[in-house]
């Protein structure tokens, strides 16, 4: 059985405003064995598309290699927009070495509400996948649970937006000078909204197909693929 543990830590800073929240990274970040083209950060797998529909959408030009230049471009990306990187799974085991969502047992997820709580400026969740079984929308909602959360559908259409009331406690203090006197706690109430985007890897590209606004702008224009699909949907968010 391979212990998958995820490499990185939460990349998140005091102004951010928007997560990206997805499962875990593929095997090899774990243990090292990268690919040419791999960057050694969140979403670093070249066949993972999010940084190339990033690139494209903000016409970067971003180094895909194993060089510290490259982690630094995509990091100095997120802290400009304000965006925060947070994937959900902590660990899990497999018993086929594979990136499949499907193949995780025995998972430990990640306190996201705690996060939440902990930087009040995150307006926005962006699931990188939806709600399919352990996927990052379905391991939110499990999550959420513990904290008697639900979330609220505000739109069907793809991508698929929810609301969530997230009660934070927050005190206050008499004055500058004294701030060991705390007065009681106010509660303080957040609107979060979600976001579940279509996945960035290649193995969505079947369900891409099927979807109807897919085919409708694949009619209209025959060279539409599921790259220019992804990229027109995450450039509204990212």
């Amino acid at each position: 059985m391979f212990k998958h543990i995820h490499p990185y830590q939460p990349f998140i800073k005091n102004d951010t405003k928007k997560l990206i929240v997805g499962t875990l990274p593929p095997p090899r970040f774990t243990t090292g064995n990268l690919l040419e083209k791999d960057v050694n950060f969140c979403y670093g797998s070249y066949y993972n598309s999010l940084w190339l529909f990033i690139e494209k959408i903000h016409n970067l030009n971003l180094r895909y290699d194993h060089s510290s230049e490259a982690i630094m471009q995509r990091q100095n990306f997120l802290i400009k927009h304000q965006i925060g990187v947070c994937d959900i799974v902590e660990s899990c085991e497999r018993e086929k070495v594979d990136a499949s969502d499907i193949g995780m047992q025995n998972i430990k997820l990640r306190d996201i509400v705690s996060y939440l709580k902990n930087y009040p400026s995150i307006e926005t969740i962006l699931f990188i996948g939806g709600k399919s079984k352990n996927g990052p929308e379905y391991f939110f909602r499990k999550h959420i649970k513990n904290y008697n959360i639900k979330l609220e559908l505000v739109s069907n259409e793809t991508p698929r937006i929810h609301q969530f009331e997230l009660h934070c406690h927050s005190a206050s203090f008499n004055n500058v000078k004294d701030k060991l006197h705390k007065e009681p706690d106010s509660k303080k109430v957040r609107k979060i909204k979600t976001v579940s985007l279509t996945s960035s890897s290649g193995a969505a590209n079947i369900s891409i197909g099927s979807n109807p606004f897919y085919k409708q702008l694949k009619a209209s224009n025959p060279k539409f693929n599921t790259f220019a699909f992804r990229v027109l949907q995450y450039s509204e968010y990212l």
